[in-house]
């Protein structure tokens, strides 16, 4: 099989009635199936996709293992030359796939993809969760082409041309199963949030590209499993930023960046406190207290990735602080905040 379309799925049988049958039709043919990876659900989705989308295989993990260890599992069971991590959340339009993959075929450097990700709930937003491709600054911030912290851009075609990423969305990313398994795909520790992120910088890291295919468009419901200001989302993308950073970043401005990355969580954490909003003050704390619990194995990890580095992705790394900019310098688009881009980046 040419291409396999997965679709983690825990408990997320409201979306499945809503998207599913219309992923299949636009989906499957000789050279694609879709695949819905279960993670252990309660809620009958299994027994009502063997029953109402009978030519959608399942591959059942047993227990809830998040979404980044739920991929990992899945796929040591799927064989196809390109693996598309599909949200369950998400609708697709006719011929998604085929610019994407034909683009990968023709760029053999090229690894991991994602296609323009706009708002299902206003079709002319772009969606928090890629959005038009991914990106982070100096101390780990991500934002994206047509999203710039919780701000949407509406799309008027100004993203409309193939670029060069830092990072693509795991609500429908696409990617080499080589590669995939080169780089033994998602960090388990992550569970869920930015283990895309951590991928796209290894991927990164050995060499490859990462690109924005605009020719591909999903309409994305976003905050499916977890809701955007929930505590645990909190406490996931604190704690898993730390982790990223660290085993990510260069050695040249290693600490000090790291460094003021935690005084800038520090400030958020006040921020809330101030706000009276102790169930994130916590979620702070409680990240941070497990990241340097964490430290060890995050120094393991850190040492075989900068032995294995081929590339150094500088250029794709905003070098100031995007809160700065944002809130400071009332920047609020990516054209505004990264104006050279267009030039810097484009294929």
């Amino acid at each position: 099989m040419k291409t396999a379309v997965v679709i983690l799925n825990w408990n997320g049988i409201d979306y499945l009635k809503l998207f599913l049958k219309g992923v299949v039709e636009k989906t499957v043919s000789d050279e694609c199936t879709v695949i819905l990876a279960d993670n252990g659900s309660t809620d009958e989705s299994v027994n009502w996709v063997k029953k109402e989308v009978p030519g959608v295989k399942i591959v059942q993990n047993g227990k809830n293992l998040g979404f980044a260890e739920g991929y990992v599992e899945a796929l040591n069971h799927i064989e196809a030359e390109y693996f598309v991590l599909l949200n369950s959340d998400v609708e697709v339009t006719e011929n998604w796939l085929e610019p994407v993959i034909s683009f990968m075929d023709r760029n053999q450097d090229v690894a991991a993809c994602q296609p323009k990700i706009l708002s299902h709930s206003n079709k002319t937003l772009f969606e928090h969760a890629g959005a038009a491709g991914g990106f982070i600054d100096k101390y780990g911030y991500p934002f994206c082409r047509g999203r710039i912290l919780d701000r949407l851009e509406e799309d008027n075609g100004q993203y409309n041309d193939i670029t060069d990423i830092f990072w693509a969305s795991g609500a429908s990313l696409f990617i080499r199963s080589s590669v995939w398994r080169e780089t033994l795909g998602f960090d388990t520790s992550f569970f869920a949030h930015m283990e895309e992120i951590d991928l796209c910088w290894r991927i990164h890291s050995l060499g490859y590209r990462v690109c924005y295919i605009p020719q591909s468009v999903i309409y994305h419901i976003g905050g499916g499993t977890l809701n955007y200001n929930s505590p645990a989302k909190i406490y996931y993308n604190f704690r898993n930023n730390l982790y990223l950073l660290h085993k990510n970043l260069p050695v040249a401005g290693f600490r000090q960046k790291l460094f003021v990355r935690k005084i800038l969580d520090g400030i958020a954490a006040i921020r809330f406190l101030l706000m009276l909003n102790i169930k994130a003050f916590r979620q702070v704390v409680r990240a941070h207290t497990d990241y340097y619990r964490e430290q060890k194995a995050l120094d393991m990890k850190r040492e075989k990735i900068l032995s294995s580095r081929r590339s150094n992705p500088g250029k794709l790394i905003l070098g100031k602080s995007i809160v700065w900019l944002y809130y400071l310098k009332g920047k609020k688009t990516f054209s505004d905040i990264w104006p050279e881009s267009k030039t810097g980046l484009s294929l």
